[in-house]
C-alpha cells in the first residue's frame, strides 16, 4: 500500500516540522510496502515493536507527534540496483543538501569498479552509506554510547552531540558510513532520514536518483519490477560482520577481475566456489622498495605515544611488585631502595603522558570523560577504565610506599608519631593496592589489545596485535626497570652489571615474542584473500625498506640482549648493550607507527576524487587543499 500523508499532523506540525510536505509529491518519493516477511534472512524479526512497551515519538525537530506509517516499527533497508546506477551523484547531492553538509563530508557516495578490456569494458557504480546493520558494531564500539538503533525503522542514528572524536567508529564499521569531521571534531553520518519516513517519504538520496538505482522499503521486500535482493555485491564487505540492511540486484555479466579506480590496491576476483567476489592484492605500485620515512608520520601520532607510554609503565610495574614477591634479589633491592617511590611514580607518569595524548587525539578533548559511558559494550571504554583503574591503586601503592620511607618518618612531626605504628598497615595496602593495580593493568592491556581486532581492518584483527603489545610491553618495560635500577645501583654501591644482565634477558624476550608474532603475520597475511594482504604488500613495497630494516634490527637487538648476561660487565658491554636498548627503542616507535600506516580497511570503493586518498595527498601537496570546496581537509584529526 502506499502510504499517505496524514494531514492532521500536517496541521499540527510548528514551523520546524517533521519534514515540509508539498502538495504534490510524486508517487515515486511515496513508501509502498503492502506486505512484509516476519524474519530477514538473518533470522531476526523484521517487526521490531515487540522491543519496545509501546510506540513512541522520535522527537525530531521538537515535534511530539508519531508518525502514521503503518510500518513504521519494521526493520527498514535501502536497495541498490547496480544495473541502472549511471554515476550521476545525485544521490551524494541531496543527501548533502539535505543533511547541509560541509564539501569534506557525505554520508553518500558513489565509487566504481571496472574490468574487463576494449571493447568489452565494463564499469559498475556502487552508491553506499549507512546500512542501519542488525548487529551494528559502531553501536558496540562507541565509547561514549553515542548510537543507538530505534525500533522505529530500525535506524541507527548518532548524536554528534554526545560524540568525542575520538573516531573509533570510523574504524569499526566495514562501510565507512560514521564520517569523522576534523573540522567540528565529532562523527555524523546518515540517519535513514527518519524526518521523512515519518511522513510517508522515502529517503532524499532515493527520491533523487535518476536512473531509479536506488529504493527503499521494509526489509526483504522486493521493489517494483526488481528481481533481486541479494546482501552481497563486487567491492562489498563480507556482510556477516554487521548483518546489514541493504539489498542488491546486478543482473549484467561481470568480468571475473575488477579493480578500483581510486588509489587504494585493491581487486575483486570471483570466487566461483563461494559465489561472490573477493578482495585481492592489486600491484598498483609495483614491487619496488621506498623508505617513505616521512610517510610514517600520520594523525594517529598521538595513539603511537599512548600505547607505547601505557605499555611501558604496565611491563615496569608488574616487574617491580611480582619480581619482588617472587623474591628475585635485584628487584628486591630496588624495592628496598629510595627509588622505588620514583619507580612508581616513573610508571604514573608514563601513563599521564599517555592518557594525556590519547585525549589530544579526540575532536573534543574536554569532553574525555565520556569515554566511560559505554562499559557494557565498547573495549574502547573497558580499556579506559582498566588503565584509570591502574592510576588509582598505583597512587595508592605510592603512598603506602611512602608512609613506610624512613626519610619521610624522620621528617614527621614528634607529635605524629603514629605512622610508626601504622607500618604493618601500610605494608598490607601497598601489598594489595599494588596487586589490585597489575590485574587493572592486565584488564586495561587486554582491552588495548581487543580495540583492534575490527574485522573490517583484517590486518589489525590477527594475534600478531597481542604479540606486539606484550612484548613491547616487556622490553620497553625492563628498559624503564633498567633505569631506576642503576640510580639504585649507585646509590647502593652495587654493581649495574647484574640488573643490565637481567633486563637484557627480559627485553631479549620481549623482542622475540614480537618479532615471533610478526613472523605468523606475514605468513597468514600473504595466504589471506583480504584488505589485510594488501597492507602487507603496502609494507613490503612502499614502505619496503623501512620495514625491513625494523626486522633486522629487531633481530639483532634480540640476539644481543638476550646474551647481555655474558658482557654487561664491562664499560664496553655497558656501551653496547645501551646501543641495543636505543635500537629497542627505534623498533618500538618504526613498529607502531607502521601499524598505524599500514592499516587498509574493508571500505568501499572510491571515485577518482571523492574518498580516493591519492587525490587527498596530491591535494595537499599542491595546496588545492587549501580550497574548501575540493573538499579535502588538513590532516589532522
Amino acid at each position: 500500500m502506499t502510504v499517505k500523508l496524514f494531514e492532521p499532523i500536517a496541521n499540527a506540525r510548528p514551523s520546524q516540522s517533521l519534514f515540509p510536505l508539498r502538495d504534490n509529491e510524486p508517487d515515486y518519493a511515496l513508501l509502498k510496502d503492502p506486505h512484509s516477511a516476519e524474519r530477514n534472512r538473518y533470522g531476526k524479526p523484521i517487526a521490531l515493536i515487540d522491543l519496545v512497551e509501546e510506540a513512541s515519538s522520535l522527537n525530531i525537530n521538537g515535534v511530539t507527534e508519531k508518525g502514521f506509517n503503518p510500518n513504521r516499527n519494521k526493520q527498514h533497508a535501502f536497495h541498490f540496483t547496480a544495473d541502472n546506477c549511471i554515476g550521476c551523484h545525485a544521490c551524494e547531492s541531496a543527501c548533502s543538501e539535505k543533511n547541509d553538509l560541509p564539501a569534506h563530508l557525505s554520508f553518500r557516495s558513489v565509487g566504481y569498479v571496472e574490468g574487463g578490456t576494449y571493447p568489452n569494458f565494463v564499469r559498475m557504480n556502487i552508491s553506499m552509506a549507512c546500512n542501519h546493520c542488525d548487529d551494528p558494531v559502531c553501536l558496540k564500539g562507541c565509547p561514549t554510547r553515542a548510537y543507538t538503533k530505534h525500533p522505529e525503522y530500525g535506524a541507527v542514528i548518532q548524536d554528534p552531540d554526545i560524540c568525542f572524536g575520538c573516531g573509533y567508529c570510523t574504524w569499526v564499521c566495514p562501510y565507512n558510513a560514521p564520517q569523522l569531521d576534523p573540522v567540528a571534531g565529532q562523527v555524523e553520518k546518515c540517519n535513514m532520514c527518519v524526518d521523512r519516513l515519518e511522513v510517508g517519504l522515502k529517503p532524499a538520496c532515493v527520491s533523487a536518483c535518476l536512473g531509479n538505482a536506488l529504493n527503499f522499503g521494509v526489509v526483504e521486500n522486493t521493489p517494483e519490477r526488481r528481481e533481486q535482493i541479494d546482501t552481497r555485491i563486487p567491492g562489498f564487505p563480507d556482510p556477516s560482520i554487521t548483518q546489514p540492511n541493504i539489498r542488491f540486484q546486478q543482473t549484467r555479466n561481470m568480468p571475473r577481475e575488477l579493480t578500483r579506480t581510486d588509489s587504494a590496491p585493491i581487486k575483486y576476483r570471483r570466487d566461483d566456489a563461494a559465489g561472490h567476489y573477493r578482495p585481492a592484492v592489486d600491484k598498483k605500485s609495483g614491487t619496488v622498495k621506498l623508505w617513505s620515512v616521512s610517510r610514517l608520520s600520520s594523525r594517529e601520532n598521538p595513539l603511537v605515544l599512548f600505547t607505547l607510554a601505557a605499555q611501558a609503565a604496565i611491563g615496569l610495574f608488574a616487574m617491580l611488585l611480582l619480581g619482588e614477591l617472587a623474591g628475585n634479589g635485584i628487584v628486591s633491592a630496588i624495592r628496598d631502595s629510595v627509588v622505588y617511590p620514583g619507580a612508581v611514580a616513573l610508571c604514573l607518569a608514563l601513563v599521564a603522558f599517555g592518557l594525556f595524548m590519547s585525549t589530544v587525539h579526540l575532536g573534543k578533548p574536554i569532553r574525555f570523560y565520556r569515554g566511560f559511558n559505554n562499559l557494557r559494550h565498547s573495549p574502547v571504554a573497558r580499556e579506559g577504565a582498566g588503565v584509570a583503574g591502574f592510576m588509582a591503586f598505583a597512587g595508592l601503592h605510592l603512598l603506602a610506599v611512602l608512609g613506610q620511607q624512613g626519610w619521610v618518618s624522620e621528617r614527621v612531626d614528634e607529635s605524629a608519631l603514629w605512622l610508626a605504628g601504622l607500618q604493618g598497615t601500610l605494608a598490607s595496602v601497598a601489598t594489595l593496592s599494588g596487586l589490585l593495580a597489575v590485574a587493572s593493568s592486565a584488564i586495561g592491556l587486554y582491552y588495548m589489545y581487543r580495540c583492534y581486532r575490527i574485522k573490517a581492518r583484517p590486518f589489525w584483527n590477527h594475534g600478531q596485535t597481542a604479540f606486539a603489545f606484550v612484548g613491547c610491553s616487556l622490553y620497553l618495560g625492563a628498559l624503564a626497570l633498567a633505569a631506576v635500577g642503576s640510580v639504585a645501583a649507585y646509590l647502593q654501591g652495587a654493581p649495574v652489571a647484574p640488573l643490565l644482565g637481567l633486563c637484557g634477558l627480559v627485553m631479549g624476550l620481549g623482542l622475540l615474542v614480537e618479532g615471533v608474532g610478526l613472523v605468523l603475520h606475514a605468513r597468514d597475511m600473504n595466504a589471506a584473500n583480504n584488505e589485510g594482504a594488501v597492507s602487507h604488500y603496502v609494507q613490503c613495497t612502499t614502505f619496503g625498506k623501512t620495514y625491513w630494516l625494523r626486522n633486522a634490527l629487531l633481530g639483532l637487538c634480540a640476539g644481543g640482549l638476550l646474551l647481555a648476561p655474558l658482557y654487561s660487565a664491562s664499560s664496553t658491554g655497558v656501551l653496547l648493550w645501551c646501543l641495543l636498548a636505543a635500537g629497542a627503542v627505534a623498533v618500538a616507535v618504526v613498529g607502531r607507527a607502521l601499524f598505524y600506516v599500514l592499516v587498509v580497511p574493508t571500505t568501499m570503493p572510491g571515485a577518482f576524487f571523492w574518498k580516493n586518498k591519492g587525490f587527498e595527498q596530491h591535494a595537499r601537496d599542491i595546496g588545492l587543499a587549501a580550497m574548501p570546496q575540493v573538499g579535502v581537509v588538513p590532516d589532522r584529526h
